[in-house]
């Protein structure tokens, strides 16, 4: 008889615990909407700096390896890698100006750019595409923005700089009589700085390359002396010259010193 109470209360506890264990549920599913309520709604904007984050450092990473020399242009056209003078290095060429005309080269000009681009880095390379006929597109071998009001005044610069940084600049055939001769004549005057020899037919870019000298400098065949930035003539012109020393004048002229590793270690 005494376990009959015992039953009892085990029955009554058990209907007890149902209503505790849907009310437990019931606190547990509205914790889980007023959770799921805040991130959806209330910290929504914070989720949302993520995908700007990530924009902002693709453009960075971009802009970092945009610059490839020039690089990149890059390339100046892709390929490009021109490099400005010391004095310009690391700016950034920002293009602002798309609805201003590019600057305009004259042909000595446009040799200069040309000269001081295919002499910067062996990599180089006048794209295949130009017609030598014509004038060449300035953006191909200028590093800046060939739209600035301040265009034509760096155009300038670059004039000077590149024949007060190669006085003496030699195109020429790799295997070729008259290349040979020519390099080593300038080699004994041992020229500070040292000239700037291209073996234009080593090159990719020959077959627009050659042209593309004849109609800037008038001349007919390689190889090619720049003195100054001036063409000098042919072969029989430049042995004339050098027989007469007016060669070496030109050369002093320019800004090369002959025999310049002996007055070096005179100096």
């Amino acid at each position: 008889m005494s376990t009959l109470p015992v039953t009892s209360l085990l029955h009554s506890l058990q209907h007890q615990r149902k209503p505790l264990n849907h009310r437990a549920t019931s606190l547990a599913l509205i914790g889980l909407i007023v959770v799921s309520f805040y991130i959806f709604f209330v910290a929504r904007p914070s989720l949302d700096l993520a995908p700007i984050a990530l924009r902002t450092d693709a453009l960075g990473h971009a802009g970092t390896h945009g610059s490839h020399p020039q690089d990149k242009d890059d390339s100046p056209p892709s390929s490009r890698l021109f490099r400005l003078p010391s004095n310009t290095q690391g700016k950034t060429v920002t293009v602002t100006n798309v609805n201003r005309p590019q600057v305009k080269l004259d042909e000595s000009q446009e040799l200069a750019a040309v000269a001081a681009f295919v002499a910067a880095l062996p990599q180089n390379m006048i794209p295949r595409s130009i017609d030598p006929s014509q004038p060449i597109d300035p953006q191909l071998v200028l590093d800046f923005d060939t739209r600035s009001p301040r265009a034509a005044d760096e155009v300038n610069q670059i004039v000077q700089h590149v024949w007060s940084r190669y006085p003496v600049m030699l195109f020429t055939k790799a295997h070729h009589a008259h290349s040979r001769e020519i390099r080593r004549m300038i080699s004994i005057m041992d020229l500070r700085p040292p000239p700037v020899t291209i073996e234009v037919d080593q090159r990719e870019d020959a077959d627009v390359l050659i042209p593309l000298l004849h109609r800037l400098t008038s001349s007919t065949d390689l190889p090619l002396m720049l003195i100054g930035g001036k063409p000098i003539g042919s072969m029989a012109a430049i042995r004339e010259l050098n027989e007469s020393d007016e060669l070496q004048k030109l050369i002093t002229k320019a800004g090369a010193v002959i025999d310049g590793s002996k007055k070096k270690k005179g100096h």
